[in-house]
């Protein structure tokens, strides 16, 4: 059983989701995958496994290289899975952000009435 855990308590014991709740919910709504194929949160996870984990429109690939049982600091993480998403994935996620966001210096305060219709018209236009 040593060599054995639940996926739901992994996700959440290596803090890709806040509760374990959440990590259970995430499975059963087909957002986490291995070998392509959606698993319950009773799936029994190995040492190994690679699985697919859709967070918003961020997807990440994990390998498993340790099962813990408990919750541990964001500091020893590394040491329980290998990250193996693209980069180009997190630049798309980089990338959409800084194409949906506006830029205001800091200091100017909140745009003024007529600022807020020249923005609104320029979201409009592209």
């Amino acid at each position: 059983m040593a060599d054995e855990l639940r996926i739901d308590k992994w996700l959440w014991a290596v803090r890709i989701y806040k509760t374990r709740t959440m990590a259970g919910d995430a499975c059963r709504a087909g957002k986490v995958k291995i070998d392509g194929i959606a698993v319950k949160p009773s799936r029994i996870l190995k040492t190994g496994d690679i699985i697919l984990v859709s967070l918003g429109p961020l997807t990440r690939t994990l390998k498993v290289t340790s099962l813990i049982h408990n919750r541990v600091s964001a500091k020893l993480v590394p040491e329980s899975l290998e990250d193996l998403t693209p980069a180009e994935e997190y630049e798309r996620i980089k990338f959409m952000q800084e194409l949906n966001a506006e830029h205001r210096d800091r200091g100017t305060g909140r745009p003024t009435k007529k600022e807020r219709r020249l923005i609104d018209k320029l979201k409009r236009d592209e």
